[in-house]
């Protein structure tokens, strides 16, 4: 069996414990607000102020977590951060309130102010306020106690309160995601499980290399994955939990498998079994390890999808000529096809919300990533190229992120991210080649 890095094992539940959030002052009212609802949205301009240290390391942490609070607010497309040069009034005290009028010279219409302190127990407190710079008032506010090393969570979670705040939204910014790390020559690529968070730093492998391993997928309660690896060439789906490194295999089948994924109550995993020379659906309860046959056919069904409240699942299938996107009842009965557009249709994954289905199309040689609601209408296209393939969805269902091959012998995979207006595409950096990626649940 495949043996697990240990490397930065320590447990998210432990790191939740000693985080501790409280009201810092009661937020008010502000009219302040971007809809998110529209097309093409026009970022809002807004100042992150260095976080105010009493001395060089308190400072030096507060500098950070200011830029890694600005680069996830502006890699969203929603927000425009403002150049530090352009400040007129230097903060020295969060518990003073800023001179608005020095913010809406500079057009800020939100500002960002913080301290960070370690504390004489070695903890790290961390504050903030976000104001509304026109209507001079705060907008919330919080406080947070944590380790020092854990200074770039504490931001990422500052993030996802302001988007909230500024959007209505849930945030995504404190999340991870776990991709196939690939390495090597192009005809000798070396495959293994990496994780990262979002915005791409530290990352890690979970896995050593000695066997390929494929899709990784993120159980909703966020300590596991599941994925496909060959051990000896044998198919065997896995589950992993991150924090532990415990492995354990959940099946060895027969013939092929492809693509396992949860249920959206973390208890059953979907697959795609090959067996009598096709594939078909099966799902199995990972409590008593009981396997049912979802769809049978003579066609390749395969990619199963949950949606959020379980009770259907999307697929891909060959069963009417050519490769598109069904849904059927979680128990098998009742498919449907839902893609009609020109071109074949695969990897349908269901968007968090419910409201829409991600799916990978190949249309003279082209491989686009877009989107269609449940039924099969509105179908648009997010971005085009070479070859794309395998969007994953943010937990909020505002970002995909995906994989993009490059030609040539010395090309390879890279994760890319794109939102649902097909607006805000960019980089998602990786230390190797990157495929297959899957997003986590947010991690509180």
């Amino acid at each position: 069996m495949q043996r697990v890095s240990s490397v930065r094992a320590m447990s998210q539940a432990l790191i939740l414990a000693v985080l501790v959030a409280v009201s810092f002052v009661g937020p008010t009212q502000a009219a302040l607000q971007i809809d998110i609802t529209q097309g093409n949205v026009d970022p809002m301009p807004l100042a992150v102020t260095d976080f105010i240290g009493s001395g060089t390391q308190d400072s030096t942490i507060g500098a950070d977590i200011a830029k890694v609070i600005s680069a996830d607010l502006e890699r969203s497309g929603l927000f425009r951060p403002l150049a530090k040069a352009s400040f007129i009034e230097k903060v020295a005290d969060v518990n003073v309130q800023p001179r608005f009028g020095d913010w809406r010279v500079i057009n800020a219409q939100a500002l960002v102010t913080g301290q960070s302190k370690l504390e004489a127990d070695g903890r790290l407190k961390v504050e903030f306020r976000l104001w509304d710079v026109y209507s001079e008032s705060q907008v919330t506010g919080l406080q947070f106690f944590t380790t020092p090393d854990n200074w770039r969570r504490v931001s990422h979670i500052i993030a996802d309160a302001i988007y909230t705040r500024l959007t209505g939204e849930g945030g995504y910014f404190d999340t991870r995601v776990v991709y196939v790390a690939e390495s090597g020559p192009k005809n000798r690529r070396v495959k293994r499980l990496a994780i990262m968070d979002q915005d791409g730093h530290n990352p890690r492998m979970l896995t050593n290399g000695a066997d390929l391993v494929l899709t990784p997928r993120f159980s909703p309660s966020n300590q596991e994955i599941t994925y496909l690896s060959y051990y000896g060439n044998r198919p065997r789906v896995y589950l992993l939990d991150i924090e532990t490194g415990q492995q354990e295999v959940v099946g060895d089948f027969p013939g092929m498998t492809f693509a396992p994924r949860f249920s959206p109550d973390g208890n059953k995993i979907a697959m795609s079994l090959q067996r009598g020379g096709n594939s078909d659906i099966y799902e199995m309860d990972l409590r008593s390890r009981v396997t049912q046959r979802l769809t049978n056919t003579a066609a390749i069904d395969t990619a199963p999808s949950y949606a959020p409240d379980g009770k259907q699942i999307t697929f891909e299938s060959d069963r009417g000529g050519s490769q598109q996107i069904y849904v059927m009842q979680a128990d098998g009965s009742n498919p449907k096809r839902i893609s009609y557009g020109d071109g074949r249709y695969a990897t349908p994954i269901w968007s968090p919300r419910g409201d829409l289905i991600a799916f990978t199309k190949m249309y003279k040689g082209r491989f686009l990533i877009g989107v269609m609601r449940p039924d099969g209408s509105g179908e648009r296209i997010l971005t085009e190229g070479y070859h794309n393939e395998g969007p994953t969805w943010s937990p909020n269902g505002r970002v995909l992120t995906f994989f993009r091959e490059t030609r040539g012998e010395q090309g390879g995979p890279s994760l890319w991210s794109v939102d649902v207006t097909g607006y805000n595409e960019r980089p998602v950096y990786t230390p190797t080649f990157g495929s297959d990626p899957a997003w986590s649940p947010l991690l509180r």
